[in-house]
């Protein structure tokens, strides 16, 4: 007779008391955290000029910055594939806190 076989937990709808957050998944010195640190620094007064009152709200420029750059940094040119990691990849997740415009956008 062979040995019992002993599996870890598995359960993909387990409920966490204390959910991670999103920032305690990625390393601290991983690209994606240099890029939002850098364009934290940055003065984007001249885009936000750009933007016009009234109307729905509008995503934050800076994110907007932040996901572009690093997709371009990743070679991730298309519209299309940085939607789909804003829904599937932890760090542009992290990058833009949960924010997931579209590819219009």
């Amino acid at each position: 007779m062979g040995a019992k076989i002993i599996h870890k937990s598995y359960n993909q709808n387990d409920n966490l008391l204390f959910p991670p957050s999103l920032g305690e998944l990625i390393p601290e010195n991983h690209p994606v955290r240099t890029v939002s640190a850098i364009i934290d620094r940055l003065d984007i007064s001249d885009i936000e000029s750009t933007y016009k009152g009234g109307g729905t709200s509008s995503f934050h420029p800076r994110m907007l910055l932040k996901v572009i750059v690093y997709s371009y940094m990743c070679n991730v040119y298309s519209g299309r594939r940085m939607e789909r990691l804003l829904h599937e990849n932890v760090n542009y997740m992290w990058l833009s806190g949960m924010s997931r415009p579209d590819f219009r956008t």
